[in-house]
């Protein structure tokens, strides 16, 4: 029989895990995780750790969620997979159908990928081709803003900003231009989100107006930078943006592979601009969790520029050997009919307005230099000095501290560096909500520690 200790051997033995320097699980045990429940993940010695981020952004609805759960039973019996390319199958176009119907207006065609990076692969490819197609080859450039993440395929990583991630691949990427964003955690003194991220906008105009002969697209990660600190920022920055596109004649692509269904406060963080993107990119929370999926959706305008004879070799011939798979198209609908069928956006209002309270005495915490919140992302960071806003060195890792002080406390919280954040599934309760912040405040109590 399995234990912690024995898993955890084995699995240092074969396995290389993402994000992560495997030298440190030499002083950090890894967890083997036996079964999961709700919000709660049990392991092979029987300890239970609550899943404050959704295992990477991606749960929305609990571990083993009874309807989806039902679903993939169902479709099992029916069809697990299929080629796609001249094939289709119910799962698949019931998705897209309900894709179409949700996002913003406009959005008519649904392209089927794996996971977000391939996605914003999808994306960045289809814009300079549709550009190809109209005859208008110069454009072959993206903009996009600094501190963001796209992430990690070449592609992907080229069009993100995040130094970690990035620098040691920077020979293989391709050039982009970079704009300075509008990250409001460096607004003056007084300054509304709104009038700073207004205010930042004049670069990404002055950038457009500079280079959009040769600009294919803007990406953009609406309201919330996740893999850049959970940086935020004001939807004005999108209203702007997206007039300024069509002045300029470059697409827009939102990048709502974390901030899409329901993470911002609204199903897509656009709405709260009331912009539609000429390509939105969709994934982690699209099928609840469970399996890999991400789909693009853009508009017929698009659809029509590779519509053609084949002879005119015009057709966008992406592929992947699972796109449009039939289990996770089908955890897909089932995610949504979640959405539909619980009232699930007016509930997560309430747990907003909860997470907002469990988490106010931070903002008096001497080494916290700002609370800030969108919707079910809210973000404590952590700085040396709080009237300077020195941040703690790197190298100190902080953050791990916290991570680990609170595995301790059967809490899975995993900071993005100094910053500790909560981005719990949609069953949170406020107790757990009132947990999850004890555990955070002691373990920002244990990091700051000299």
């Amino acid at each position: 029989m399995s234990s912690n200790q024995s898993l955890s051997k084995r699995d240092l033995s074969v396995l290389w895990h993402p994000c992560t320097q495997m030298k440190d699980h030499e002083n950090f045990p890894i967890i083997p995780i036996k079964k999961g429940r709700g919000i709660w993940l049990e392991d092979f010695d029987g300890n239970r750790y609550l899943d404050a981020i959704s295992s990477w952004w991606v749960n929305l609805f609990g571990h083993a969620n009874p309807y989806i759960n039902a679903a993939l039973k169902d479709q099992l019996d029916t069809l697990e997979h299929v080629i796609f390319a001249g094939f289709t199958h119910e799962a698949a176009v019931e998705l897209a159908e309900k894709l179409v119907e949700i996002t913003p207006e406009g959005l008519n065609r649904c392209f089927y990928a794996d996971n977000g990076s391939a996605a914003v692969e999808v994306a960045l490819k289809m814009s300079f081709h549709y550009w190809r197609n109209l005859g208008q080859t110069q454009k072959k450039q993206f903009i996009t803003l600094e501190n963001s993440y796209h992430g990690e395929t070449l592609g992907a990583l080229a069009v993100g900003n995040v130094p970690l991630y990035k620098e040691t691949y920077a020979p293989l990427l391709m050039d982009v231009i970079t704009v300075p964003g509008p990250d409001c955690y460096h607004r003056e003194p007084g300054e509304s989100w709104a009038d700073y991220s207004t205010r930042r906008f004049a670069l990404m105009e002055q950038a457009l107006q500079q280079h959009s002969d040769t600009v294919c697209a803007v990406i953009i990660e609406p309201l919330v930078q996740c893999a850049g600190n959970m940086r935020m920022y004001d939807p004005v920055y999108l209203t702007l943006l997206r007039a300024a596109c069509d002045k300029y004649n470059v697409h827009l692509i939102a990048d709502e592979v974390a901030v899409g269904f329901g993470r911002s406060g609204t199903l897509f963080a656009c709405e709260q601009a009331a912009i539609s993107p000429d390509f939105i990119c969709l994934s982690k929370g699209l099928t609840g969790g469970y399996l890999p999926l991400s789909a693009v959706v853009t508009t017929d305008q698009m659809y029509q520029a590779f519509y053609a004879d084949y002879q005119n070799m015009s057709a966008f011939l992406h592929s992947h050997s699972y796109t449009g798979n039939a289990l996770a198209c089908r955890a897909g609908l089932a995610t949504l009919e979640i959405f539909q069928q619980h009232n699930i956006i007016e509930k997560n209002r309430s747990l907003a307005e909860m997470m907002t309270k469990v988490a106010a005495r931070f903002h008096d915490h001497p080494h916290v230099a700002e609370v800030r919140q969108t919707g079910m992302i809210l973000a404590i960071e952590m700085v040396k000095n709080k009237h300077s806003r020195e941040p703690y060195p790197w190298q100190e890792r902080r953050g791990l501290r916290v991570y680990q002080y609170a595995l301790s406390k059967g809490v899975l919280l995993r900071p993005l560096g100094n910053v500790v954040y909560f981005m719990p599934p949609y069953i949170v309760t406020e107790d757990q909500l009132l947990l999850i912040a004890e555990v955070a405040w002691q373990g920002i109590q244990q990091a700051v520690k000299d």
